[in-house]
């Protein structure tokens, strides 16, 4: 411990760059300062400062301390700043975007503001690609991989893809026991806005086979509503479906041919400190966001 004697003295003065104004931003006399830097000298054995009459200067020697002062001092006023932290409540405001489907997200999000009442809370829900650092979001629910450096992220949970139609309707048309006799059914398709470009259904050789399209959505919980109502099979995530298939209001077909899941990650801007809001969100959601009846999965 004897080595951090003189620490915050040396950093003062290659700061200040002479004795006598370290010692007024110490609280201390220029000898004193010239003394705990003769002594620190001492004990690394090593010159510190090259010193004349009217100026000091850092030896290749201080240059090389100095950094690794700088990084000692920055180390313990960020564990002093984190343990003050932890006896402050998150307020501020906290800007976080969320895909439209957002079923999975609302009762954890209500629960999260209720928790935190000096919060204000901007939630964006889009299912464009945001800039979360050029927008001024702290932290984005996304799927997919992560692919900018800047940022850092969590994963979430999983979720998989159904295809699903009510009983009446496949009373009435049948159900498809290969991906070829879905051209014999209404399908329920979805739209991406981010690309404009209906997307595939997860099976195999589903290219070769002419769906016949009886509506297209870009939200996907109207697909959901439109495949309750019996309108014909859509692609649905498990969080949207799962509730409806135990309670036998739909029915999961060619079940062996659907392989597909879906991940989800937080995201945040890369920083060596995060805030206490930012914190109280990620490890929130992070607990909160697997199983029950709208929750994602962990595998």
């Amino acid at each position: 411990m004897q080595h951090f004697n003189g620490i915050v003295t040396f950093v003062k003065v290659c700061e200040a760059a002479n004795f006598t104004e370290a010692g007024k931003r110490l609280g201390l006399s220029a000898s004193a300062v010239g003394k705990s830097i003769t002594k620190l000298e001492k004990r690394l054995g090593v010159r510190l400062f090259h010193r004349n009459t009217r100026a000091i200067h850092l030896t290749d020697e201080g240059l090389q301390y100095l950094e690794h002062c700088q990084r000692a001092i920055m180390e313990m006023e960020e564990g002093a700043r984190r343990l003050l932290e932890k006896k402050q409540s998150p307020q501020g405001r906290l800007k976080v975007s969320l895909p439209l489907v957002c079923r999975p997200f609302q009762s954890t999000l209500m629960r999260f503001i209720k928790d935190y009442p000096e919060l204000e809370v901007e939630l964006d829900f889009s299912d464009r690609l945001v800039d979360i650092i050029e927008e001024g979001f702290d932290v984005v629910v996304r799927t997919g991989a992560l692919t900018d450096s800047r940022l850092v992220s969590r994963h979430l949970g999983t979720c998989q893809m159904w295809l699903v139609g009510t009983p009446g309707y496949f009373a009435q048309h049948g159900v498809p026991a290969t991906v070829a006799e879905l051209e014999q059914h209404d399908c329920l398709r979805f739209r991406a806005t981010t690309t404009g470009k209906l997307s595939p259904w997860p099976l195999p050789d589903v290219a070769r086979v002419e769906l016949r399209t009886r509506l297209i959505c870009s939200h996907v919980e109207m697909l959901h509503h439109a495949a309750v109502d019996g309108l014909g099979i859509a692609c649905l995530p498990d969080f949207l479906v799962r509730e409806c298939l135990r309670r036998g209001e739909l029915k999961a077909v060619l079940e062996e041919e659907t392989k597909n899941s879906i991940d989800f990650h937080l995201v945040w801007p890369a920083s060596q400190w995060r805030s206490v809001k930012l914190r109280a969100f990620i490890e929130f959601a992070a607990s909160t966001l697997l199983g029950g009846e709208h929750g994602l999965t962990t595998s």
